[in-house]
């Protein structure tokens, strides 16, 4: 997966919006105002930021070479994945999904009522 398909795939969700809050080289994919994904563009092979359950990132990192602990993150939330390496483009698919629920999950209930989520 190259860096435009995994943009593709953040900005396919609802509610989410692309900014670069820190600076010209990491973008940043929230819903709701939380990020979910962030993608360094200066990395070749391209690297992304995805949430993650705790215990699935200590599976994943043990399982892929190109899964770590999140760079710059909290790393027991978070994993650094290259994405143009050996993870495949459907478990990175399956990733941001699992990403991008556990931030809507975490939203107020009122909030997610009001952005159609439940």
């Amino acid at each position: 997966m190259n860096i435009e398909e995994f943009r593709e795939c953040c900005l396919a969700k609802k509610h989410v919006t692309e900014s670069f809050p820190f600076d010209q080289q990491t973008l940043v994919f929230k819903v709701a105002n939380k990020m979910f994904a962030l993608a360094g563009l200066e990395h070749h092979p391209s690297t992304v930021n995805l949430k993650c359950d705790p215990e699935k990132a200590i599976e994943l990192r043990a399982q892929y070479v190109d899964i770590i602990e999140g760079y710059h993150m909290n790393k027991k939330h978070w994993n650094t994945i290259t994405i143009e390496g050996s993870v495949p483009n459907k478990l990175i698919i399956e990733l941001i999904d699992h990403s991008y629920n556990l931030v809507v999950k975490s939203l107020t209930k009122k909030l997610q009522k009001e952005l159609g989520f439940i």
